[in-house]
């Protein structure tokens, strides 16, 4: 085993606003009807539900959980449905319409085929479902449960993780389960971190391939980005949450144009704050590694596009394009620990393993594309990380905006903090990124289930909703 996942699992272009509650749950619906339709059973199908327990029965609704389902169950995918299809499958769904299940099987569906059970919760984790079908006589003919483990990540009942190579004994050519031996192998091989993810990646597909695919997800960010910044108008739900990062790109613009001074910190803000407004109107995002953490390394890796690059790379090496390669293959490396030994799902360890991951992988991430060595990189990470220590995911309303939209630009300032710092010395520093991933994953056990994205405690039940 390797704790490694490959940057085009743990970075997936989806749809918001969660991972955990809209992509996965889109994936396993859709990974149930693929099956009955694979081994020929999807022709007796008559009538289909789905129940979701715990995390997912508590706030679903507000993260388009019973959405996400009807259209995994229809058969499309994150990675390309239009998110519009996404947000009325079942909010608008007209009680007695067939369902075309898996594309090709007309099925009798109304709402209530939805079920939620927010008091139940399985053992095997917060963020379950279970789908079954039956036949016209009311038997069954099949019933999968399924948990949605964090970063559109999703396991069968008794089954591995679906999306990681290494679960499914696709050996990595370099394999490291610690942040020690990532460290030492690397010293070994006189790799950077960067560079030894690459050469994991092009073990699975060729050089151009693997560039490619890291153009792509950072076409997919830079392009959320900018969408964020042109948005306006109100978040759907009933809070009512106004955008704001188009209102500060346009005051930044105007101040640059009156011939104010550029303000970088304040363009960072900016930047979260737009990816996490699309994520919560239900936009393409990408997992970075969550949806609910996926404007924190977007707006770093831009603001480094935007106000560093140019100051920072060599005459000979000014394409940027290379920089964010370099920036996301780090970032993946160290996303890896935190999923492998800790856990990158709120419903699970709080929103410490969200926030706080994404905020060490961009930390991590800057510091490589600011010419750090591999042992700032991890002092930068280890900062970042020990700073969320205990941070509660704790959403009003269920919805992905309050505080989540904030704590992303909060987080995104932090990570360039813990970078500086770590460029300011020479990686020597008393806390490992173990012991701090290791504590994360301590504290989640540790930290009550009402401070696990259910919408139970913290803000959830101290600020009115309406």
């Amino acid at each position: 085993m390797s704790a490694y996942v490959s940057a085009f699992e743990l970075f997936s272009i989806g749809v918001g606003p969660s991972s955990s509650h809209t992509v996965g749950p889109l994936r396993a619906a859709r990974a149930f009807a693929g099956a009955l339709r694979d081994d020929g059973r999807i022709g007796s199908v008559a009538r289909i539900g789905c129940v979701l327990y715990g995390s997912l029965g508590a706030t679903g609704i507000g993260h388009g959980t019973p959405d996400a389902v009807v259209a995994g169950l229809q058969g499309h995918q994150p990675e390309t449905v239009d998110p519009d299809t996404v947000r009325a499958a079942w909010s608008r769904w007209v009680d007695g319409e067939p369902l075309l299940l898996s594309g090709v099987r007309p099925v009798p569906f109304s709402r209530s085929d939805v079920a939620f059970e927010p008091r139940t919760r399985l053992p095997q984790h917060p963020n379950a479902m279970t789908l079954s079908a039956w036949d016209a006589a009311g038997s069954l003919v099949a019933r999968q449960t399924y948990f949605s483990v964090g970063g559109g990540f999703i396991r069968r009942e008794g089954g591995q993780p679906s999306e990681s190579a290494g679960d499914r004994g696709e050996a990595w050519p370099y394999r490291f389960d610690s942040a020690a031996e990532l460290l030492d192998l690397c010293e070994r091989e006189q790799l950077s971190i960067a560079a030894l993810a690459r050469r994991n990646e092009e073990a699975r597909r060729p050089e151009v391939q693997v560039a490619a695919g890291l153009d792509a997800i950072w076409d997919a960010m830079s392009a959320c980005v900018e969408a964020g910044l042109r948005a306006d108008g109100t978040l759907p739900g009933m809070l009512r949450v106004r955008r704001r990062a188009g209102a500060m790109r346009a005051q930044l613009e105007a101040a640059e144009a009156a011939g104010g001074r550029e303000l970088p910190g304040e363009w960072l803000g900016a930047f979260a704050l737009a990816v996490n407004e699309e994520n919560a109107s239900g936009g393409r995002v990408v997992t970075a590694p969550t949806n609910g953490a996926a404007g924190i390394l977007p707006a770093v890796a831009m603001y480094w596009w935007r106000f560093a690059a140019e100051s920072l790379l060599a005459p000979e090496d000014l394409d940027r394009r290379r920089g964010i390669r370099r920036f996301l293959l780090t970032a993946t490396a160290l996303g890896s620990l935190f999923k492998a030994n800790a856990s990158i799902s709120g419903a699970e360890g709080g929103c410490q393993a969200e926030v706080g991951s994404a905020c060490a992988m961009a930390a991590g991430g800057l510091t490589a594309v600011m010419g750090g060595t591999n042992a700032q990189i991890e002092n930068a990470a280890e900062i970042a990380m020990e700073h969320h220590l205990g941070l509660t995911c704790d959403p009003v309303g269920g919805l992905v905006q309050i505080p989540c939209i904030e704590r992303n630009a909060i987080a995104a300032s932090t990570a360039v903090t813990a970078a500086r710092l770590a460029l300011r010395g020479d990686g020597r520093h008393y806390v490992s990124l173990d012991a701090v991933v290791e504590t994360m994953r301590q504290t989640g056990i540790d930290m009550s289930h009402k401070y696990k994205e259910t919408s139970e405690g913290g803000l959830a039940v101290n600020v009115v909703e309406c």
